[in-house]
């Protein structure tokens, strides 16, 4: 044997996945969001693909690869099906036959599909239309005669379920198509997957079903497949927390400088600003809060963008933030030394309904615990020069409360399962309203984390330090957090996502 033909000899043999369904069910779009990348067309019409196509979706590194196949979808199955009963040899005859392809195209396509499912598929993925009722999808049952003559496996997966929904109902939808198919013996498994708007999670299952099928050498090859899309896909999360860390630290540091002036006058607005009754004050206010909250945007648009591109999607990213963290500005004001006597007894009353507590830095009024009563005349300078000396505070700022940098990290993990479970065929990234129980399952995968995340923000640097070194401090502290929670949440969606995350060596641990 040549040396030529010893490394084909050598050369694994890929793996087949084959989509196949009735004509116009969704083949081409599943296939998109499998592989994230645009392949085939897709059109809202019968009989788009007319031959089956090749796309590798997983590759080890020592060349074994799975390959998915789209295939052309089954015309007139009913009539086909009574065709082939009346063969003595069904497939072969069919495929003996030359079908016009313009005048009798779905038997046309139907024999163009069947030739390729008898001759490279090692799995057959068989899709349906979960928004129909399984006794009113007629099509089903003839296609799934005509598949079983071929005699390979079979995996049933549910597509156009609609968004994502509680678990509970989702689960009660599952189990009436398992119940419908389950006279059908080469029926291995039936999951769900929607081209929409699913979740890689729910990769990892069908992955893990095609293994279950497979024997012998096929199996063990599977299994490596498997494992090399597990390390490439916890990749991809733990970078997208990542992302998301590096943008919430930028907002945590962040801080936009207030507008002083010194003497009594000026410590009187400050005051005022703190109660609510400085105009001019506020106005400065109002323009540093809406410069911290441009940024923040930015800060958004660009995190959202970074996790769009490692889950290969494309899009634009809609402005959704500010409503989500309206008055939750913080402001640090400095109190000024050369007026700090006058202006601790002129306002001593009315700190004593004042929200106010000591921050690392300044004074911060509006959003800490109340402070009970005062500075008194005698010992407000002190308590200024202190502060203003001790900690490096020559100026006023704005900036982000806790409670708004809490909200940041609950809105964060929703933006990710947002973009984890959006579909490539659905088309370009669009900013939806997210299902109702994430909101919970974040807030549950958060809250045994919000003591942590609380000495985050309470250990920050303030304005001044250096900004590079603090970012990466604080984004490093974050992702932990947020790996973490990002971990628990998608356990409380799919429980199995805790077999992804334990067994780094085996996903089948």
């Amino acid at each position: 044997m040549t040396a030529a033909g010893a490394m084909t000899a050598a050369a694994p043999r890929d793996l087949a996945l084959s989509l196949v369904s009735h004509t116009n069910a969704g083949k081409t779009t599943l296939a998109r969001t499998l592989l994230r990348r645009d392949v085939g067309e897709v059109r809202d019409a019968p009989h788009v693909t007319e031959f089956a196509d090749a796309h590798p979706l997983i590759e080890t590194a020592g060349g074994e690869r799975l390959v998915l196949w789209d295939t052309p979808g089954f015309g007139d199955s009913a009539r086909l099906l009574r065709r082939l009963r009346h063969a003595s040899d069904p497939i072969g005859w069919f495929l003996s036959q030359v079908w016009d392809r313009w005048r009798d195209r779905p038997f046309w396509s139907s024999q163009q599909a069947l030739r390729h499912l008898r001759a490279q598929a090692d799995v057959m993925l068989y899709l349906v239309n979960a928004a129909e009722a399984p006794e009113a999808a007629g099509y089903v049952e003839p296609e799934m005669e005509i598949l079983a003559w071929l005699g390979k496996p079979v995996v049933v997966l549910l597509n156009q379920l609609g968004a994502p929904r509680a678990p509970a109902v989702e689960d009660a939808e599952l189990a009436r198509w398992r119940a419908h198919l389950e006279r059908c013996p080469l029926v291995r498994a039936v999951l769900p997957l929607d081209a929409f708007a699913r979740c890689w999670v729910q990769e990892f299952v069908l992955l893990r079903a095609i293994e279950d099928v497979l024997e012998g050498d096929l199996q063990a090859r599977m299994a490596r497949l498997l494992a090399a899309w597990r390390d490439r896909e916890v990749g991809v999360f733990e970078a997208s927390m990542g992302a998301l860390a590096a943008g919430l630290a930028r907002a945590a540091l962040d801080a936009e400088p207030l507008v002083e002036g010194g003497g009594l006058k000026a410590a009187l607005r400050q005051a005022g600003a703190a109660l609510g009754v400085a105009r001019g004050e506020a106005r400065t206010e109002a323009a540093a809060q809406q410069a911290l909250s441009d940024r923040l945007e930015a800060g958004v648009r660009d995190g959202t963008l970074e996790l769009l591109g490692l889950h290969g999607l494309g899009g634009s990213v809609e402005r959704e933030i500010r409503a989500r963290v309206a008055d939750h500005y913080r402001t640090h004001l400095r109190l000024d030394e050369t007026g700090a006597a006058l202006w601790g007894g002129a306002i001593t009353g009315a700190l004593s309904g004042l929200g106010a507590d000591v921050m690392s830095g300044g004074l911060t009024f509006g959003a800490g615990m109340l402070a009970g009563g005062v500075l008194g005349a005698l010992g407000a300078a002190g308590i200024a020069r202190g502060m203003n000396v001790a900690r490096g505070t020559d100026r006023s700022w704005v900036t982000w409360s806790p409670q708004a940098l809490d909200r940041l990290a609950d809105a964060a993990l929703l933006r990710y399962l947002a973009v984890a479970h959006f579909g490539r065929g659905r088309g370009d990234w669009v900013q939806g309203e997210s299902p109702p129980h994430w909101a919970d399952v974040v807030g549950a995968a958060l809250a045994p984390r919000r003591a942590e995340l609380a000495q985050v923000w309470a250990q920050r640097p303030m304005p001044g330090g250096a900004p590079s070194a603090d970012v990466a401090a604080v984004a490093a502290r974050c992702g932990r957090v947020l790996i973490d929670a990002g971990r628990a949440a998608l356990v409380r969606l799919y429980p199995v996502a805790g077999k992804v995350f334990d067994a780094p060596s085996d996903a089948r641990a």
